[in-house]
């Protein structure tokens, strides 16, 4: 039996999560704010994320190039309790990440560009 487009993109999600033990979350959004696919705890509300982070990566795409910065490649928010990262995957979705305060951010950052250039060939 072959699997969705959807189960796949949730196994390369936890496939990520599995690989990189800083990451605690993850999710595929469409640019239009809709979850695509998510690897989310218990208590995170999917629609709130995927609002967000499509609201993001927007203001982060006009930012860039309003400023001259050129073709957005992520988003960086560090917090208190640690990091959420938005990561384009394609033109039409968003890698959203949220990792620990003590994440080793180069490892992540690798990491999600490969899970993007996966993520985008399902997209």
């Amino acid at each position: 039996m072959t699997k969705s487009r959807t189960e796949l993109m949730v196994e390369r999600l936890r496939d990520l999560q599995a690989g990189t033990p800083d990451i605690e979350a993850s999710a595929v959004v469409s640019v239009d704010g809709l979850i695509m696919a998510s690897s989310l705890p218990a208590g995170v509300e999917e629609d709130r994320v995927s609002a967000m982070s499509a609201a993001m990566l927007s203001l982060g795409e006009r930012i860039a190039s309003e400023l001259g910065r050129g073709t957005l490649n992520q988003v960086f928010i560090r917090g208190d309790n640690g990091f959420v990262i938005l990561r384009a995957v394609g033109e039409e979705a968003v890698l959203t990440v949220l990792a620990r305060r003590d994440a080793k951010l180069g490892l992540i950052f690798l990491d999600m560009d490969r899970a993007a250039t996966d993520l985008e060939r399902l997209v």
